[in-house]
């Protein structure tokens, strides 16, 4: 028998409604739909809205998605992992939320924080577990509420971010089917051009951390 590979066997992916266009967001901050474009290609960005609603419920939809239309059963999935730096809260791990959410009932489910790599990092890491023969459906999430981090009086992060979430199912394959390598590395010495400020055990949450607008994604463009 050949080496068991893990192969990407389906994908769905979720968008709120609302449409946050260059044109309303120029009546938030200084900048225009030109300016935009020129710099970053982006006519609009999806927004979730409405009281309550978290990563999670981003992350269920793609969930569910996926499960309709591979034909799987919640009862089948045995691991979810959700890549996300917007949890809905520090714990329990929004994966929970998202298994509890979309009926999964025999999978255990973790979180994992990597930002923009979030989902390559997820998906290396629940292909591992397919390759060593341990599960044979796992579910990888991608979800972020972006905008509940994200400063609207700041032109040069706001137009680049929405809320948007995608899930895809990996299951055992052989062949040439499936990841065939990966090569991850980082590099932890840039995190001053990209952080929060605020929030984590260095700087607790306050009111003057608050106030100061440390809490929102935090990016010098050029040096990033």
């Amino acid at each position: 028998m050949g080496k068991i590979r893990a192969a990407i066997t389906g994908i769905h992916a979720w968008v709120p409604e609302y449409r946050l266009t260059n044109f309303e967001l120029s009546k938030m901050v200084d900048t225009s739909d030109e300016w935009i474009m020129q710099r970053v290609g982006i006519k609009e960005r999806r927004i979730l809205r409405g009281e309550g609603l978290g990563t999670s419920d981003l992350g269920v939809m793609a969930v569910k998605g996926l499960l309709e239309k591979t034909g799987t059963s919640p009862a089948e999935v045995e691991l979810l992992i959700c890549a996300t730096i917007t949890p809905d809260m520090l714990f329990p791990a929004t994966a929970n939320i998202i298994s509890d959410k979309a009926g999964i009932k025999n999978a255990f489910s973790f979180d994992l924080a990597a930002a923009c790599s979030g989902f390559l990092f997820a998906l290396q890491t629940g292909a591992a577990y397919i390759e060593s023969g341990m599960y044979r459906k796992v579910i990888i999430v991608g979800a972020d509420k972006m905008s509940s981090i994200t400063d609207y009086t700041d032109r040069t992060t706001c137009p680049l971010f929405g809320d948007a979430a995608g899930a895809v199912l990996l299951e055992p394959a052989s062949g040439e089917l499936g990841v065939l390598d990966h090569i991850l590395k980082v590099d932890g010495s840039g995190r001053k051009y990209l952080h929060m400020k605020a929030g984590g055990s260095v700087k607790p949450a306050s009111h003057e951390t608050v106030e100061a607008g440390e809490h929102f994604v935090y990016q010098e463009g050029q040096a990033v």
